[in-house]
């Protein structure tokens, strides 16, 4: 949920996601074919930056609480892993920080949903283990 403020829609993970990787495979679309390394960092980034969605769907359907959190803290690896190549990126001058400023924005704003959630999750599941 969006904690009420005003009349802003809750926070859509699932489409959040898949915005994020469809921003990560453009960013790689548009890194120079002739650039071997940038073509290196390139794959990575796409493997991690696309993975983010999938850990999400998957924790989606978890069986258990314990698999959720499995899963989310899964999604939170791929994004470290995904900001460190487009840090990379920058600072071997391959792209822009400002090219690059909104997908790390959006990278910053996932990993702290992800990491709310996480403790969220783990914090009821102490409470119910207490209860019961």
């Amino acid at each position: 949920m969006n904690g009420g403020q005003g009349n802003e829609k809750p926070v859509d993970l699932r489409e959040r996601t898949t915005a994020f990787a469809v921003r990560t495979i453009k960013l790689y679309c548009a890194l120079p074919k002739s650039n071997v390394l940038a073509q290196v960092i390139g794959k990575q980034l796409l493997r991690s930056g696309t993975s983010v969605g999938a850990q999400y769907r998957e924790a989606a359907r978890a069986r258990s609480q314990a698999e959720f959190i499995s899963k989310i803290e899964s999604a939170l690896q791929e994004l470290e892993e995904t900001q460190y190549w487009l840090e990379l990126l920058i600072e071997a001058g391959m792209i822009s920080e400002g090219r690059l400023h909104g997908l790390i924005d959006e990278a910053n704003q996932l990993t702290k949903i992800l990491v709310a959630s996480v403790r969220t999750s783990k914090r009821r599941r102490a409470e119910a283990t207490r209860k019961g």
